[in-house]
């Protein structure tokens, strides 16, 4: 199996970025066993760290190796910093389109990676679970599917804010930065739900949408106000939740069955 970590040069960023990789290309025989997963191509997941976080976490704290071998899938983790996977207009911080367009053209020509949607897969943690949904409901021809855990859904908390509070994370001055004019966030382009409204209404596909939180999170009612609106629009998703809180023992956990569940919505679509 192929794991490293490389430098390239992103327009998006305008400036070197560095990404992870793990790609399970030699997995000897003997692990594969009756795995069905390796009698089809391989396929590949772009997976999100979270605030504070960067492309070694789920190496490091995380099981990348683990879902490799498991999935016959290319992992692919990249860092856009504290700023959500979402675009602003100053030059360089343009980190939607870096994850969900850049990036994914510069691996699949670097590692020969399949470019078919149904093969392609986004998720994440907490701050890149809300990346993984917003990018795959932004990028909806590219992404057969997210997997979105503990997602930081805070875009209704944001709408509420006024200059010079805070909350547990970081303060006013910050998100104002990252999500524009917090008194228009709601109705903003930042919001998956808008994002979500705008596909239905155009009649396009959607990627299907695996959600997982912790019962003791302190998300928790975030992802479950998600949910709601997930179910209020009909929408093709799964929600699930479970004793655990915002740590990497619930994510390594559900990681797997959102994976899970994905490829086989994939292959009943397929």
């Amino acid at each position: 199996m192929a794991t490293g970590r490389l430098r390239f040069y992103s327009m998006a960023r305008a400036g070197q970025v560095d990404i992870s990789y793990v790609i399970p290309n030699d997995v000897p025989e003997i692990m594969v066993g009756d795995n069905k997963n390796y009698k089809r191509g391989m396929k590949t997941l772009y997976l999100l760290h979270g605030f504070s976080g960067n492309d070694c976490d789920w190496e490091y704290n995380g099981i990348a190796e683990d879902i490799a071998i498991a999935f016959n899938m290319a992992v692919i983790m990249i860092s856009t910093g504290n700023n959500f996977y979402l675009d602003r207009k100053a030059t360089g911080c343009q980190y939607g389109t870096y994850a969900g367009e850049e990036v994914v053209n510069y691996t699949r020509k670097l590692f020969n990676l399949s470019d078919k949607k149904e093969d392609t897969i986004i998720a994440g943690l907490s701050m890149g679970g809300f990346g993984a949904m917003h990018t795959a409901l932004a990028y909806p021809d590219t992404f057969g599917g997210a997997v979105s855990l503990s997602s930081a859904l805070i875009i209704h908390e944001l709408s509420n804010m006024k200059e010079g509070q805070s909350n547990e994370m970081a303060n006013y001055d910050y998100y104002r930065e990252v999500f524009g004019d917090l008194s228009k966030v709601e109705e903003s382009d930042a919001n998956p739900e808008v994002l979500y409204t705008k596909l239905k209404n155009e009649g396009r596909d959607i990627p299907p949408i695996y959600m997982a939180v912790g019962t003791e999170d302190f998300l928790y009612q975030n992802n479950v106000d998600m949910k709601e609106f997930f179910e209020k629009n009909n929408a093709d998703f799964k929600y699930e939740e479970g004793p655990g809180i915002h740590d990497w023992k619930f994510w390594n956990q559900y990681i797997m069955r959102g994976i899970e569940w994905i490829l086989d919505k994939i292959e009943k679509r397929s």
